[in-house]
C-alpha cells in the first residue's frame, strides 16, 4: 500500500513576512536605525512598505551595541557609511529579529531615564519571539498603543527594582 506524502514544511520567502532595517548615517553620533515591514504575499494587508518603529540619536547610542550583537547573531553586518550621505541602506531581517528590535525601539523612542532605558532594554531581551510579537502586535494595532507601550515600560522597570 501506498503511502501517501507528506507536504514539505520549507519555509520560502513569499510564505512568511518580510522585514528590513533601514540604517541613516547624518554625520558623526548622529545615527537613526529603523525597521520596515515588506509587502509580500503572506501580508496581502500591507501593500506598501510599512515603519514599524525606529530610534536615532542618544536612546540609539545608548543600545547601539546590543542591536549591533542581536545583528551579527543574525548575520547582519552594518557597513560603514559615507558622513552625512542620508541615503538609507537596507539590510534584510527575520521576523524575530524584527520583532524583538521592533518593540525595543517603540518602548526607547520616548524615554529619557537611562537607568529605565537599560532596565527596558534588558526585559525586551529576554522575552520569547510570542511575547515580544504579543507585545509589538498590541503596539502597532490598538488605539492607543502610547497606553501600551507604557504599560510594557512599567513591567520592565518595575520587576528590575524588585529583583
Amino acid at each position: 500500500m501506498a503511502r501517501p506524502r507528506r507536504a514539505s514544511l520549507t519555509v520560502l520567502p513569499e510564505s512568511v513576512p518580510q522585514y528590513e532595517l533601514r540604517a541613516t548615517t547624518r554625520g558623526p553620533g548622529r545615527a537613526e536605525y529603523s525597521i520596515w515591514q515588506l509587502p509580500v504575499p503572506a501580508t496581502p494587508h500591507v501593500t506598501r512598505p510599512v515603519r514599524v518603529a525606529g530610534l536615532r540619536d542618544r536612546n540609539l547610542e545608548l543600545v547601539e551595541h546590543r542591536i549591533l550583537r542581536r545583528l551579527a547573531r543574525e548575520g547582519v553586518k552594518l557597513l560603514a557609511q559615507t558622513s552625512g550621505s542620508g541615503q538609507p541602506r537596507t539590510y534584510p531581517l527575520s521576523e524575530d529579529a524584527a520583532l524583538s528590535i521592533g518593540l525595543l525601539f517603540r518602548c526607547l523612542a520616548p524615554m529619557r531615564n537611562r537607568d529605565r532605558m537599560l532596565a527596558v532594554a534588558e526585559g525586551i531581551e529576554a522575552m520569547e519571539r510570542e511575547e515580544a510579537g504579543y507585545w509589538l502586535g498590541m503596539a502597532m494595532h490598538r488605539r492607543n498603543p502610547r497606553r501600551v507601550l507604557m504599560a510594557l515600560r512599567c513591567l520592565l522597570t518595575d520587576a528590575g527594582r524588585r529583583g
